[in-house]
């Protein structure tokens, strides 16, 4: 963001706002030992965004409060059953920074002013804040993903988008098990308001 700053100086475009929506998680383990389902949960915070006019081409970032997971049925295996373990409801609670390039359709003869089309890509930092409390499981402090999507700016301000991430490093694995470990993959959808 401050190279496109330094780069177009005054001529870039930056706005920012709240941002809001829902995370439809799952893990994905390296060995298909155990089941698991999706969850939904919620994500909010803070997103800013700067565009190079004339090209469509920008950068945007956000900080973000993110609840994603998975239920986990670690019944399936003798080792889990034989504690008293089912089906777990396993839950990441994280700050979330999403880093993104993205190219926004703004030559079309006007309507750009009503509804621009627009793709994004990049990377995401989650550093995790709390998770579900069991004793077989452990987390590291953090974990990166990629995402792409596509969405759609509304009279210049408001913003719905849509998008698919999934892990690059690991997000949970098991104390008992060596290199049983998972990352989460799942679908964002989000609103902005950007000012």
């Amino acid at each position: 963001m401050l190279i496109a700053i330094t780069t177009f100086g005054a001529s870039a475009e930056f706005r920012w706002g709240p941002t809001a929506g829902i995370n439809i998680s799952e893990l994905y383990w390296k060995q298909k030992l155990v089941k698991t389902d999706l969850l939904t949960g919620p994500n909010v915070g803070v997103m800013g965004e700067i565009m190079i006019p004339g090209i469509g081409f920008g950068i945007d970032v956000a900080l973000k409060y993110s609840m994603h997971g998975a239920n986990v049925n670690f019944g399936d295996q003798y080792i889990w059953s034989s504690q008293g373990f089912g089906k777990e409801k396993v839950w990441f609670h994280t700050l979330q920074i999403p880093l993104n390039v993205r190219f926004k359709w703004t030559r079309m003869n006007g309507f750009e002013h009503y509804a621009a089309p627009f793709v994004y890509g990049g990377p995401v930092f989650n550093f995790n804040l709390s998770t579900t409390k069991l004793p077989i499981i452990e987390h590291p402090a953090g974990s990166v993903a990629l995402q792409c999507g596509i969405g759609g700016e509304f009279f210049e301000r408001y913003q719905l988008s849509a998008g698919y991430y999934w892990g690059v490093s690991y997000d949970i694995r098991t104390t008992q098990l060596d290199n049983f470990s998972a990352r989460a993959r799942g679908w964002q959808i989000n609103v902005a308001v950007l000012f």
